[in-house]
C-alpha cells in the first residue's frame, strides 16, 4: 500500500481461526480450532480507519484497535494509527470466538508492525491477559485441540491434534446469550461426585478427539457442570440436539457459552446428513460444516 507521502506502507495480514471452547465436559479448560478463518489487514495510516464490520464497531473502542494499543504498551512500542480491514465469516451471536480473533489480531499487529516479527508464545500471554482467559485464544493461536490452565500470571497450554475423520457442524441462532447471563446461571459449588464424573469424561473426550473415536466421544460427552444450566438460555438447544443425534451425530454441545451449538460427526457423509437435518429444522439459522483447524494463527508482513 502507498501512503500519502508516496512511501510504501507495510501491510500486516493476520489470519485467525474460529474456536469452540469447553468442548462439552472440558469446562473452561478445553478448546478446539475450527476451519473458519477471520482475516485482518492492517497498515499504518494518517488516521484510524476500520472497515469490514458493522458501523457500531468502527470507532476507537473497536476490539482490534484497543488490543493493538494495549499490546503496544506491553511491548514498549510506539502505536501508530492504522487502517484495519476485517474480513470475518464468524458470526457475532457468540460461541465461536469472534472476540478472540480480534484480540489476537491486535496483538499480532503490535508485534509485527512494531517489532518486525510475530511471536506466538508472547501473543498467547498478551492475548490471554487482554481476554481474561485462554480457552478461546489458545486454540486460535495454536490450532488443534488445546487444554489450558492458569496459575497466577502463568498460563500453560497443551496442544493435541484432532483426528481427520471428525467434522464439526456449527449452528448459530439469530439471538445471543450474554456471557454474564451464562456465568450467572452456573452453581457456585458442585458435589465431589460431579467433579469425579467430569474429570473422567474430560480425559476420555480428549482421547476420543485425538483418535477420532466417535463411540468413545458419544459415551464421554455428557456434561454436568454447565450445559444443564446454560441450555435453558438457548430455546432451540434440546430440539436441535435431538435432531443432530437422530441424523447420526456422535455428540452435541454448546459452543463456548452459546448461543452457537456444535454437533460432532464421524466422517464427511455423516456430517453432511447432520448438516442437512439441522438446516431443514432451522433454515433461518447460520450453519457451517467444518473440519478442525490445525494451523492456528498465521501472520505475514507484505
Amino acid at each position: 500500500m502507498i501512503g500519502a507521502d508516496g512511501q510504501t506502507c507495510p501491510i500486516a495480514i493476520v489470519r485467525v481461526p474460529a474456536t469452540s471452547a469447553n468442548v462439552g465436559v472440558g469446562f473452561d479448560c478445553l478448546g478446539i480450532a475450527l476451519d473458519l478463518t477471520a482475516t485482518f489487514l492492517m497498515t499504518p495510516s494518517d488516521e484510524l480507519v476500520i472497515e469490514g464490520c458493522e458501523e457500531r464497531f468502527r470507532g476507537e473502542d473497536n476490539l482490534v484497535w484497543q488490543s493493538y494499543l494495549t499490546a503496544c504498551g506491553e511491548l514498549d512500542v510506539e502505536p501508530q494509527k492504522l487502517r484495519i480491514t476485517i474480513l470475518s465469516p464468524i458470526p457475532l451471536s457468540g460461541g465461536l470466538g469472534s472476540s478472540s480473533t480480534c484480540v489476537i489480531a491486535g496483538v499480532a499487529a503490535a508485534q509485527i508492525l512494531g517489532l518486525g516479527a510475530y511471536d506466538a508464545e508472547q501473543c498467547l500471554v498478551l492475548s490471554t491477559r487482554i481476554e481474561g482467559h485462554p480457552d478461546n485464544v489458545a486454540p486460535a493461536i495454536m490450532g488443534g485441540l488445546v487444554s489450558s490452565f492458569v496459575d497466577g500470571d502463568q498460563t500453560t497450554s497443551t496442544r493435541m491434534d484432532i483426528a481427520d475423520n471428525l467434522r464439526f457442524v456449527a449452528i448459530a441462532p439469530p439471538y445471543e446469550v450474554r456471557t454474564a447471563d451464562a456465568r450467572r446461571v452456573l452453581p457456585t459449588e458442585v458435589p465431589a461426585s460431579t467433579a469425579v464424573w467430569q474429570m473422567g469424561r474430560c480425559v476420555a473426550v480428549v482421547r476420543a478427539l485425538e483418535l477420532g473415536d466417535a463411540e468413545l466421544l458419544s459415551k464421554a460427552n455428557n456434561d454436568k457442570l454447565h450445559e444443564p444450566y446454560r441450555s435453558k438460555l438457548i430455546p432451540d438447544y434440546e430440539p436441535l440436539k435431538a435432531c443432530a443425534l437422530e441424523a447420526g451425530a456422535c455428540a452435541f454441545m454448546i459452543s463456548g457459552s452459546g448461543s452457537t451449538m456444535l454437533a460432532v460427526a464421524d466422517g464427511e457423509k455423516t456430517a453432511a446428513a447432520v448438516e442437512a437435518a439441522l438446516r431443514d429444522a432451522r433454515p433461518d439459522f447460520w450453519l457451517r460444516n467444518l473440519p478442525a483447524n490445525s494451523l492456528g494463527t498465521t501472520v505475514e508482513l507484505n
